[in-house]
Order: structure tokens, then C-alpha cells, then sequence
């Protein structure tokens, strides 16, 4: 393998149109609809603090059960991901399988309407099909990167399909908050209305995706005696045993479990967090909606620039730096701000601290889950992209079981002021595994395999 010769940039890599790119980050722009309103900000907290509610136990069994339920969703990824990425790559059928997962993640989500104050069982049963049909469409939506440029733009489309995720998100957040207001039990006949206009907002916005995002595969006929099933069973156990030639996608895996272990549970707790143990009131929060919107953006488009300059690895790493310093102020948060108040003089409220540390956890979380996206795109050949990215999608799944169940079970004791430190002790992990890998060798792996492929076709 490592004898074939290749030119720098793959002549099948080619940049595509602007109107494509700009369909297939459209999915990213839809989809945030569900992250934003669902996971990370109103239906998270609405779920724990007004259907489950606490119980006398200070919303510990509230945020257990919102963790499990997140885990399982995230489990069954990791269980289907690889296989249905080796299928789509087989019978050349990425944009079947996303508008599949697009039009489940619609359909239950809108169906949240029907979760009210007592209604745990259905909350949890339609927030696990929900999350794992959308958390699905994000590992297909993936695979579509390694076809839409060459190597040196992949950081800028991965970072332009994030920024124009986050603007999504403010789109969506604007609405929920001047027409739905605050999750409470005292507004919840307005602000049940979440799940129809998350599920519509993805149902509209995602159109110019199925428009314009191309197909470029070609389908295999299938063997005789066999079926896709069986073909995508083949093909994983076949990439499992050559991942031996991509020991940097490999090794960058095993990182991104912990960085990704961290950020889940970020994107499932900061506003629990908020409401339980900062205390903030519905302007702050609203306040809190748009500032990480806006830094999330902005890192991401940002940060999609300085990759493809200074290398996708050491972006990566660099924004896992910004990560541990943001957790430490989000735990902090309460005490700075006592602090300040008796040894300056000052009259501030934890709350207001907080939004300072929501700008760093903002450029935080664009920044590193873009340069993710582009090292995975960077170490896949294109036969096997959608493959790969299942494999990415497995990953980050598995880290959204282990972190979120972590998290969940570490609150249900020590509380989640306390609880929140393990994400840093995550992203410091995943830094230490990341400096083992070797980006132009992973990249030369991925050029190598489709030149051995090309030459025996």
C-alpha cells in the first residue's frame, strides 16, 4: 500500500458548486431547530423541571432519566451507524437513508406536543426515536463532505455548514422566545407548541438539501445469495480489519469519544445547568439563546479558515484547550462571583458572570465539532466515506452513552455543580490521545487506498 504514488490533490476531489454546498449545509442550518430547542434548551429543561419535575430530590431523578433516555438513543446509533453507512455506500443511497432519518426526526418531534406534566413514559419514548432518527441524518449529512471539495477546502465547507447551523439556531431560538416564552408549568400551553414548530422549522429549511445536494456514487449490483444487509456486515468487518492502514483515523476516534463525551453533555445539561444551578431568570436565559448562537458561529465558520491553514489537527486541539478553560468557569461560576462581590465591592449575580463564560463555551463548541467532521473527511476515501462517517457517527454516539450516563449517575450524587468537572477531565484526554496523530500521514493512508482501488479496477 504505502507504494503507490498519488498527486497531492485527488483529481476526483474536485470543488463543488456553490448552490450544492450551500443545500448541503442547509441540513445543517434545519437540523439545529432539534439540537438547539429540544436537547440542549427548552425541551431539556421544560422535560426535568415541569414533566418529571422534582420530586424532593433536588431534579436528580428528573436529570437521570433525561440522560438515560439520551444514552439509549445515542446506543442505538452506535449499534446501526457503521451498517447503514457501509449499505449507503454499496447500493449508492446517502440521500435515501437522510431523507429517511429526516422525515422520522420530523414526524416525533412534532409529536413532543402530546408530552404533558406527568407524561414521562411517552416523553422518554419519543425523545429516544427523535434524537436517534436526527443524530442519524447528522452522521449522513457527514458523509457528503468528502465529495464537495479537495482536501485544503474541506475545514472552510465543514466550518460553513456549522456557522450556518448556528444561524438556523438563532432563527429558531428568536421565534421560541417571543412566541412561546419560558419553560415553566404556568406557560406550558404555549410553550408545548415547541415540538410542532422545531419539527416544521427542519421540515421547511432542509428542502434545499434534497434540491441541490447530489448523489455521486455508483450503486454494485448485489452478489448472488446475498443482500444489503449482508454486504454492509461484510464491508464493516472488512474496514474493522484494515483500519490497521488508518491508524490515524483510528487513534483520532479514540480521541474524539472524550471530546465528544464532554460536548454531549454540555449540549444536554448547559441549561439545566443553568436553571438549577445558577438561577438565572427568562431574560438571562433568552440572553444566554442568542450569545452562544452567535460565538458558535462565529468559531465555527472562524476556526473552518484557520484549519486549513495551520492543519485540522492542531485546530482541533486548540479548541479542546478553549473547552477545559470553559468548564473550569462554568463550575466556577457561583464562587468568582462571591468572590468578586466581597473583595471588589461589587453587586454582580452568578447569572451575569455566567453569560461571559457562555461567549467562551460558544466558540468552544463550533469550533471543535467542525474540526472533527473535516480530520474524519481528510482521513476517508471516497468509496468508503459514508462508511467512515458511520464509523464518526459511532463514535460520537458512544461518547454521548458513556458521557451523558456518566454525568447523569456522578449528579445523582455529588450534585451537578460538582459533576460538571468531568468534562474537563475528558477534553484533557482526548488532547493527550490526539497528539499521537499524524494528519498528513492519515491523509496519505486515505490517497493510497483509493490509488491501490483505482489500479486493480
Amino acid at each position: 500500500m504505502s507504494t503507490i504514488s498519488v498527486p497531492a490533490e485527488r483529481v476526483s476531489r474536485q470543488r463543488a458548486s456553490r448552490k450544492e454546498i450551500f443545500g448541503w449545509a442547509m441540513f445543517d442550518f434545519a437540523n439545529q431547530a432539534y439540537t438547539l430547542l429540544i436537547i440542549t434548551v427548552v425541551f431539556g429543561e421544560l422535560f426535568t423541571t415541569v414533566i418529571v419535575g422534582d420530586r424532593g430530590d433536588n431534579y436528580r431523578l428528573a436529570n437521570l432519566l433525561w440522560s438515560l433516555a439520551l444514552a439509549v438513543s445515542y446506543l442505538l446509533v452506535v449499534v446501526t451507524g457503521p451498517i447503514c453507512g457501509a449499505m449507503m455506500d454499496f447500493s449508492a443511497a446517502k440521500k435515501r437513508f437522510l431523507f429517511v432519518s429526516y422525515l422520522a426526526t420530523v414526524a416525533t418531534t412534532a409529536m413532543l406536543y402530546f408530552v404533558a406534566p406527568g407524561y414521562v413514559v411517552l416523553g422518554l419514548v419519543l425523545i429516544v426515536v427523535s434524537n436517534y432518527a436526527y443524530s442519524m441524518g447528522e452522521s449522513f449529512i457527514a458523509a457528503f463532505l468528502p465529495d464537495l471539495g479537495p482536501p485544503r477546502d474541506l475545514g472552510k465547507i465543514s466550518g460553513f455548514g456549522w456557522a450556518l447551523g448556528y444561524v438556523g439556531g438563532l432563527f429558531a431560538a428568536g421565534f421560541t422566545l417571543v412566541a412561546l416564552g419560558e419553560a415553566t408549568a404556568e406557560n406550558f400551553e404555549r410553550i408545548r407548541w415547541v415540538g410542532p414548530f422545531a419539527g416544521g422549522f427542519f421540515l421547511i429549511t432542509a428542502i434545499p438539501t434534497f434540491l441541490w445536494l447530489k448523489e455521486r456514487g455508483m450503486p454494485h449490483p448485489l452478489p448472488p445469495g446475498h443482500n444489503y444487509v449482508s454486504i454492509a456486515r461484510d464491508r464493516v468487518a472488512t474496514t474493522l480489519h484494515e483500519l490497521r492502514h488508518f491508524r490515524d483515523l483510528g487513534i483520532f476516534l479514540v480521541s474524539l469519544l472524550f471530546s465528544m463525551a464532554g460536548i454531549y453533555i454540555i449540549i444536554a445539561f448547559a441549561f439545566i445547568y443553568g436553571a438549577q444551578v445558577i438561577g438565572w431568570d427568562e431574560n438571562i436565559r433568552n440572553i444566554m439563546f442568542i450569545i452562544v448562537q452567535i460565538t458558535a458561529a462565529a468559531g465555527a465558520l472562524g476556526f473552518g479558515f484557520i484549519q486549513d491553514r495551520i492543519g485540522a489537527k492542531v485546530t482541533y486541539i486548540g479548541t479542546l484547550l478553549l473547552w477545559v478553560a470553559a468548564i473550569i468557569a462554568i463550575w466556577a461560576t457561583p464562587e468568582v462571583t462571591a468572590f468578586l462581590n466581597i473583595h471588589l465591592g461589587l453587586d454582580w449575580e452568578a447569572q451575569h458572570l455566567f453569560l461571559v463564560v457562555g461567549c467562551l463555551a460558544g466558540l468552544s463548541l463550533g469550533s471543535s465539532q467542525s474540526a472533527s467532521r473535516t480530520l474524519v473527511g481528510l482521513f476517508s476515501p471516497l468509496e468508503k466515506s459514508a462508511e467512515f462517517f458511520g464509523f464518526w457517527g459511532l463514535a460520537n454516539k458512544l461518547a454521548g452513552v458513556g458521557g451523558i450516563i456518566g454525568l447523569g449517575l456522578l449528579q445523582s450524587v455529588v450534585g451537578l455543580q460538582a459533576s460538571i468537572l468531568l468534562c474537563a477531565a475528558l477534553f484533557i484526554i482526548a488532547i493527550l490521545i490526539c497528539l499521537v496523530v499524524n494528519q498528513a500521514r492519515g491523509q496519505r493512508a486515505a490517497e493510497e487506498w483509493e490509488a491501490l482501488r483505482n489500479s486493480m479496477n
